[in-house]
């Protein structure tokens, strides 16, 4: 069983920019993708940013060029570099394997980006 807890949400106005962690409970990168989603109200949650065990990545085009994703082997952490940030990137936010597994969904973090 692997845990996965997600932070460094908040309200941040548009154009600003944040951070998000996702520590893992054990070394999760023997699995060859790790991801970060969002949910938004109303809608389905939706893949974001994935990184590989080899460093390669892949974004949405709604974020493309203004996230980044990275990883931390030494402390099996995840990171979800934020910017540009807009009132649509409004959403919880949740880090899992790609493709998830429904045991892995930790609370998430909620991210507002206000006008």
């Amino acid at each position: 069983q692997v845990q996965l807890v997600e932070s460094g949400g908040g309200l941040v106005q548009a154009g600003g920019s944040l951070r998000l962690s996702c520590a893992a409970s054990r070394n999760i990168f023997s699995f060859n993708f790790m991801g970060w989603y969002r949910q938004a109200p109303g809608k389905q949650r939706e893949l974001v940013a994935r990184i590989t065990s080899g460093g390669s990545t892949f974004y949405a085009d709604s974020v493309k060029g203004r996230f980044t994703i990275s990883r931390d082997n030494a402390k099996t952490t995840v990171y979800l570099q934020m910017n540009s940030l807009k009132p649509e990137d409004t959403a919880v936010y949740f880090c899992n394997i790609v493709p998830p597994r429904n045991n892995y969904w930790g609370q998430g973090t909620q991210v507002t980006v206000s006008s």
